[in-house]
């Protein structure tokens, strides 16, 4: 024993490598939901994380050896704690952290009370090895610590890197640009995406410091040459007030769907049937969720990558949907939301979209009684919400961002209007219960609308924001709906509700396919305002071409006749996998939607356009 213990304290830098390295491995292979289609997968996998920890422990080598024992034990713990969060994080949305998300928590809020939920007792065994390093580094048998010949040990590194990276472009040639995290991770590992996701993030910057008008006209030209049909409910709605509200972590699924033959949302049911409901509709969201429903909604461009464009880029251009119902009718704009006005950088965003009014936190009486889990209870927040709605001059649009609905999905016994699933899975069991409890919340809505005589003139446009349930519970889905768990099922539960409706039109469910960007010029359409010259991606429900990909913000995408995801081509109708050519044509318009909006954004590109 005393022998191996001199010889790990002897060869201390390569224990801490192998370490870190195994932990990496195991983490990414049981932590991380990645698919290895092939043995080059798997070989890069477990090759890509050594380069980088090789130069990450390198680091110690600039201490001197009384200061080295203690700055190795510092990287080796920031290191752990890099993968715990990114292992936390992807837990919950199923995505790994990146730069702009770690500088946008104090806007967010990070996970607050969903973190406990999200803690596993195995989580233990990685820290672990930090203590036996400690034990080894501080023990009275230990030598000083032995140092590899520098230059040889940075050659291996940095050798190592460029050849992992060398492999995944040539197994993936558009690997490098950042839209598919899975990929990136799986194929560069952990640490080399988090320094690849690093480099976007400096070049953004510069992006718009480099962009001038040029840039922008090709962007308009393609953007401008997509169809704009009209249909004969172009306009039906001109005029009327808009009523937005956000669902939150609203799932499809949940639609004419019954516990113990209870149903899950008896109001929406119900209100389909006089409405436009839109049955194929997905959360096309990223890492900014519903700021990022909001973001497609108002702007109809994509979500960023990397962070939430709310606070990226909250100071840029935009050619808003408060802005055009103010050319084109006179409309006030007002949000009402019962969290703080910092969440989500939404104050700031907020006036440069246009917004008259915010009604956020502070406009609510929030008490211990009437709140839960991220703050007031969606019944509350309606009923406190019609004093400040009633004195709104019209034409108005209003927008309501829910919140109960919100993981871990936790709810008073007493509010409780339907009992819990009987899955095996808690989160999906008390997720009928906060779904239940938003659609009694939007039934009381209505009903003071009702009462003040503000319903009737109203256009609604109630949707989902973004999925609830995450991949790592989802078996408790499968188990309600009696489905299997396979790639196109968990592609079908990224459907969100979206039902518009306007007092008097009769009721239509459209199965076209389509995304939460399409929702703004569907809208519009209803509202009879063109979008003939509008820099949006969005395309009209009521004329969109089902072969038109709805895109994903990782580069997947679905249409009417195929899906791609996890780098794989499905069939939709046999839901076999197919040659990767099936998918090609769409995941060139993919690319190109992504990099243009993308470039839009980073270039802050509308500042050129009149």
């Amino acid at each position: 024993m005393k022998r191996m213990i001199h010889y790990i304290s002897k060869h201390i830098v390569a224990t801490a490598v192998i370490l870190l390295w195994l932990k990496t491995v195991l983490v990414t292979l049981f932590g991380f939901d990645l698919t290895t289609a092939s043995w080059l997968d798997l070989v890069l996998l477990i090759l890509a994380p050594i380069g980088t920890l090789m130069l990450f422990i390198g680091c110690s080598f600039f201490f001197s050896n009384r200061v080295r024992p203690i700055s190795l034990l510092v990287v080796y713990v920031l290191i752990t704690g890099l993968l715990f969060a990114n292992l936390l994080y992807y837990r919950f949305y199923i995505d790994f952290v990146t730069v702009s998300v770690l500088l946008q928590i104090s806007n967010v809020g990070g996970l607050g009370a969903s973190t406990v939920e999200l803690l596993s007792p195995f989580d233990v065994f990685l820290f672990i090895d930090i203590f036996i390093l400690c034990w080894i580094i501080f023990s009275k048998e230990k030598n000083q610590i032995k140092m590899p010949m520098k230059k040889k040990y940075t050659i291996a590194s940095i050798g190592l890197i460029a050849f992992t990276i060398s492999l995944g472009v040539i197994q993936s040639p558009h690997l490098l640009s950042g839209y598919n995290r899975d990929q990136l991770v799986k194929t560069l590992g952990i640490y080399n995406y988090q320094a690849i996701n690093m480099i976007h993030g400096v070049k953004a910057p510069i992006e718009k410091a480099l962009s001038d008008a040029s840039d922008a006209k090709s962007v308009s030209q393609y953007i401008k040459e997509k169809p704009h049909e009209r249909t004969d409910l172009f306009g039906i709605a001109k005029g009327k007030n808009i009523v937005l509200i956000s669902l939150e972590s609203t799932q499809d699924f949940v639609i004419n769907e019954t516990v113990r033959g209870e149903e899950i949302t008896p109001f929406l049911n119900n209100l389909i049937k006089d409405s436009f409901y839109f049955s194929n509709i997905y959360d096309q969201t990223a890492q900014g969720k519903t700021s990022d429903a909001e973001f497609m909604i108002d702007t109809g461009l994509y979500p960023l990558p990397s962070g939430s464009v709310f606070v990226r880029r909250p100071e840029n251009t935009f050619e808003s949907l408060p802005y055009l119902l103010k050319e084109n009718g006179d409309y006030t704009a007002a949000t009402f939301h019962g969290n703080t006005a910092e969440f989500w950088n939404r104050d700031q965003m907020y006036r440069n979209l246009g917004y008259d009014h915010y009604f956020s936190k502070k406009y609510y009486d929030v008490t211990e009684e009437n709140s839960i889990n991220y703050g007031i209870k969606d019944i509350p927040f309606f009923e406190q919400s019609m004093e400040n709605l009633t004195q709104l001059p019209e034409p108005y649009m209003a927008k309501f961002i829910t919140l109960t609905n919100h993981f871990p999905f936790l709810l008073d016994k007493k509010d409780q209007m339907i009992e819990p699933a009987n899955t095996e899975v808690g989160v999906v069991n008390r997720y009928v219960t906060t779904v239940r409890y938003e659609d009694a919340a939007l039934k009381r809505f209505f009903q003071l609308l009702k009462k003040q005589d503000m319903y009737k003139d109203t256009l609604f446009v109630i949707y989902g924001d973004h999925y609830g349930i995450s991949k790592k519970y989802e078996a408790g889905v499968h188990e309600l709906l009696n489905q299997k768990a396979t790639p196109l099922n968990h592609l079908e539960l990224q459907q969100v509700p979206l039902i518009i409706h306007i007092p008097g039109q009769e009721g239509r469910i459209i199965e076209t396919i389509g995304g939460e960007i399409d929702i703004r010029a569907t809208l519009l359409h209803l509202l009879g305002i063109s979008t003939e010259n509008q820099m949006s991606f969005g395309h009209s429900l009521f004329t969109r071409d089902g072969n038109h990909p709805v895109i994903f913000r990782d580069g997947s995408m679905i249409t009417s006749d195929y899906a791609y995801v996890n780098n794989v081509c499905y069939d939709r109708s046999s839901e076999k996998v197919v040659n990767t050519k099936s998918c090609s044509p769409y995941l060139e318009v993919v690319r190109n939607q992504l990099e243009l909006s993308d470039n839009i954004i980073l270039g802050d590109l509308l500042r050129f356009i009149e």
